[in-house]
């Protein structure tokens, strides 16, 4: 195999694209369970997923803690609102915000996919010992984190350029 060009990216060792394929095995595997039982896609099952553990989210606040895309989460919310599963109320504290919460009909869908998740989360991570276990718990906070601190930085914008130095001799 020869060695890739300068600038090119060697997929079967960048970390993004490994990451990525891991998640899709990960998620393709415990969503066909779902997706035959259900007819829940993978973004309606994480909406579903993080308003039984947080209820009362915003729509947009489901995409930021899921970091999917907003129009994805809008498009699965409108569907579980659809088939009964999701209630959508206006918040207490503010008139103009929209908040989630699952309905009975979505409790009675996790308490049953919730277990097939888990069971295969065990299968997955039976291939690890402890010390891996522990290793990996912590490698993935410690990315998490960066991750979460590089996609702020490239939020915020390119820092603003240097000012030019005042004082004597400044200008001439």
């Amino acid at each position: 195999m020869k060695p890739p060009h300068s600038g090119t990216i060697d997929l079967d060792r960048f970390l993004p694209y490994r990451l990525s394929v891991l998640t899709n095995l990960v998620s393709g595997a415990i969503a066909d369970a779902y997706q035959q039982r259900f007819g829940l896609s993978i973004p309606e099952w994480r909406v579903l997923a993080v308003l039984a553990r947080y209820p009362g989210l915003s729509a947009a606040e489901v995409a930021g803690r899921t970091r999917m895309d907003a129009v994805a989460v809008s498009r699965a919310v409108a569907r579980l609102l659809a088939a009964g599963r999701l209630r959508r109320t206006t918040s207490r504290d503010d008139r103009r915000r929209s908040v989630l919460t699952v309905s009975a009909a979505g409790a009675a869908v996790y308490r049953e996919v919730a277990p097939i998740a888990l069971g295969y989360e065990r299968e997955l991570l039976a291939a690890l010992q402890p010390d891996d276990r522990a290793a990996l718990e912590r490698v993935l906070g410690l990315l998490t984190a960066r991750a979460q601190s590089l996609a702020e930085a490239v939020d915020a914008g390119p820092p603003p350029p240097p000012q030019p130095k005042r004082g004597r001799g400044a200008g001439r």
